[in-house]
């Protein structure tokens, strides 16, 4: 079993008035196999743990620590993360012209594994794949993201996931964007990879849509940089009667 250790991290960006705090002290332990849902309002800093996490050069550790097995993450390169384990399915996946989706996975899948795939084995696996999320194989000679619909990207990301088995995967907004087939098929796919590998997941999500299919074991709301309210399933349900008015502005922790 691996494990996901944050302690008391504090993050900050860059703006023309100088660093501002994002994120205030968050602490959070994932392990294998369990499924993290990270809910709240829009700039409570949920997109910032994620690109904090993955290495992104515009967030800044001021505070805190991350560990993955007691091991320093953040003293980790970007590939020495990804290669650790971690995975990030970015909120807004970026175009990669002149790359092959074929030539993108192979190689990234050598990177992680640091040996390339067996071709006929790969070749397999990822035909299977992209037939279980519903990609055209024509896809695969197509540039990286070029042209996708924002679903199709998002199947592409939820794809990655399925053929680099990480350890934990961090999910920015998967379901943002998404017609209900889409958010079906995406779904499945995280958890086939959930049933298969055990991989840790952190699926970050302003709505409780995407819980109908993924069930988390843990909801953690986000308010202003910190989390202000941890409990199961039952605190997905609440939020979506009620709604996070009762977090904004209040300022307490409720942990």
């Amino acid at each position: 079993m691996s494990t996901l250790e944050i302690r008391d991290l504090h993050v900050s960006v860059e703006t023309k008035e100088g660093p501002k705090a994002i994120l205030r002290g968050v602490d959070l332990t994932i392990r294998s196999g369990e499924t993290h849902a990270i809910m709240g309002p829009n700039g409570s800093g949920k997109s910032t743990l994620a690109s904090a996490l993955a290495g992104h050069p515009k967030y800044q550790v001021t505070a805190g620590t991350v560990t993955l097995d007691g091991e320093d993450v953040l003293a980790m390169s970007v590939d020495e993360r990804a290669r650790a384990g971690l995975f990030l399915a970015m909120q807004y996946p970026v175009e990669v012209p002149g790359v092959s989706v074929a030539n993108f996975l192979r190689t990234a899948k050598t990177a992680i594994a640091g040996e390339a795939p067996a071709l006929r084995t790969w070749g397999k696996e990822v035909n299977q794949a992209m037939e279980n999320l519903r990609i055209d194989p024509a896809f695969a000679q197509r540039s990286v993201n070029e042209g996708f619909s924002g679903g199709e990207k998002k199947r592409h990301e939820i794809l990655q996931l399925e053929l680099f088995k990480p350890r934990f995967a961090i999910l920015d907004e998967t379901d943002s964007g998404l017609d209900v087939d889409a958010l079906r098929v995406v779904s499945e796919g995280v958890n086939r990879a959930h049933a298969t590998t055990d991989v840790g997941v952190m699926l970050i999500t302003h709505y409780t849509r995407i819980l109908q299919y993924i069930k988390p074991d843990y909801v953690h709301v986000f308010v202003d940089g910190k989390i202000a309210e941890e409990g199961g399933p039952e605190l997905a349900e609440r939020l979506e009667a009620e709604g996070y008015d009762k977090y904004v502005g209040s300022g307490a922790t409720m942990m």
